[in-house]
């Protein structure tokens, strides 16, 4: 299990000013790129380093031992899901299983916990919104967003996706700029992402909300119900596919930066998670998941720490 990174030890040497070079003889100063350490500064400096590799790693487990409690306190790790968004999850529709980038990562995080995982899941964005007071999971995958900060602890963005619009044959709106008009209708599934960010954004159009997924997305475009159409850019193009003549806009109106969530009462859920995150992104545990997800306009967050 890989600790905390360590910075540099830097060993700079103090005392008088060495004698200046002479013709034939070259002297380094202490601090100076290429400056010699004598054998026992050496003696130290690698002993200091082992010494911090040793706490770094004998951290890691007391980390894991205090979040376990809170991560896993039925025994397992419960990972909140939401189904409507395929960039998150897609759940075979014949087996049932699940798999994509969350799925990936809550298994990795249960691993690192050493509990199984086990999925809740979620139809829609509101649908997880609304237990966040229920216990009903130990962490969930959701986009980031400052009004469900007030009720969850977030860990860093793992990932970031586009947010565009799809529009259907004949619709007014051109491109992103163009949406935001009078009478322009923007439809979007109802507590969303993109529907918080719109509500604060938008200053003429007007939103129209429906449930998340395809199903009622295309229903209100193919039925003349709204002018364009809300989300991230990666599941705008599957529901492209399906509506003739429709067509994802090029450029967005914000990127939607996906994190972990755990609820506020659990710090060192909190703490875990955040760590976890970072490593993941650093290690390319996020990256080969998003590749293996087939996800496009789809990036891994950079750092936060």
């Amino acid at each position: 299990m890989r600790g905390p990174e360590t910075a540099p030890l830097i060993v700079q040497a103090k005392g008088a000013t060495p004698p200046s070079d002479s013709p034939g003889q070259r002297s380094e100063r202490p601090g100076k790129p290429g400056a010699l350490l004598s054998p026992l500064a050496l003696l130290y400096y690698l002993l200091a380093l082992v010494g911090l590799v040793v706490l770094a790693g004998a951290c890691a487990p007391l980390l894991r031992d205090n979040a376990r409690p809170e991560l896993a306190a039925t025994g397992h790790l419960r990972a909140a899901l939401i189904l409507s968004n395929q960039v998150l999850v897609d759940k075979d529709p014949t087996s049932g299983q699940l798999r994509g980038v969350t799925v990936t990562l809550a298994k990795r995080l249960a691993a690192r916990l050493d509990v199984p995982f086990t999925a809740v899941e979620y139809a829609t964005p509101a649908a997880l919104v609304d237990s966040f007071d229920r216990d009903e999971w130990d962490v969930a995958f959701l986009a980031y967003d400052p009004e469900r900060a007030l009720q969850v602890a977030f860990s860093p963005a793992y990932m970031e996706v586009d947010g565009t619009y799809l529009v259907p044959a004949g619709s007014p709106v051109q491109s992103v700029d163009d949406a935001d008009r009078p009478g322009v209708r923007i439809g979007v599934p109802a507590r969303s992402a993109p529907d918080l960010f719109l509500t604060r954004a938008l200053r003429a159009a007007t939103l129209v909300r429906v449930p998340g997924g395809a199903a009622p997305a295309l229903e209100l475009l193919s039925t003349g119900g709204a002018d364009a159409y809300a989300e991230n850019a990666h599941l705008l193009t599957l529901y492209a596919a399906r509506l003739a003549g429709s067509r994802v806009l090029d450029g967005r109106y914000t990127v939607i930066r996906h994190a972990m969530a755990t609820p506020r009462a659990r710090p060192f859920a909190a703490n875990y998670v955040r760590r976890f995150v970072e490593d993941a992104k650093q290690d390319g545990t996020v990256d080969a998941a998003i590749r293996d997800a087939g996800l496009h306009h789809v990036r891994v967050a950079p750092p936060e720490r």
